[in-house]
């Protein structure tokens, strides 16, 4: 009884470890990113706008982490960016940085 009750426990936490990013379109969120997010970062970063993900001490360290960061950007800077084109961005991001699993 114990063992299927955590075998059972087990698949539904599963999906919360889950990588959000991996439906994305990588070459959306591409996109996106060099339009909605490049300039800015480029400016805090003296013109290097990857730095802020390839820095020792980014913010974020899994994907929810930086599924915030996404909606707070967009938020902050009113870019109206839907949520399918913050999981596109993310799917860009992650796999050209983060490469959270």
């Amino acid at each position: 009884m114990m063992k299927h009750l955590t075998l059972a426990l087990s698949l539904v936490a599963l999906p919360a470890f889950a990588n959000p990013f991996h439906k994305g379109d990588f070459a959306a969120g591409k996109q996106l990113h060099e339009a909605q997010c490049d300039g800015c970062h480029a400016g805090r970063f003296n013109g290097d706008p990857a730095r802020i993900y390839t820095r020792p001490d980014r913010r974020a360290n899994n994907p929810d982490q930086l599924a915030q960061w996404l909606t707070t950007c967009n938020a902050n800077l009113g870019n109206n960016l839907f949520p399918e084109d913050e999981l596109n961005i993310g799917t860009y991001l992650n796999r050209t940085y983060y490469k959270f699993k």
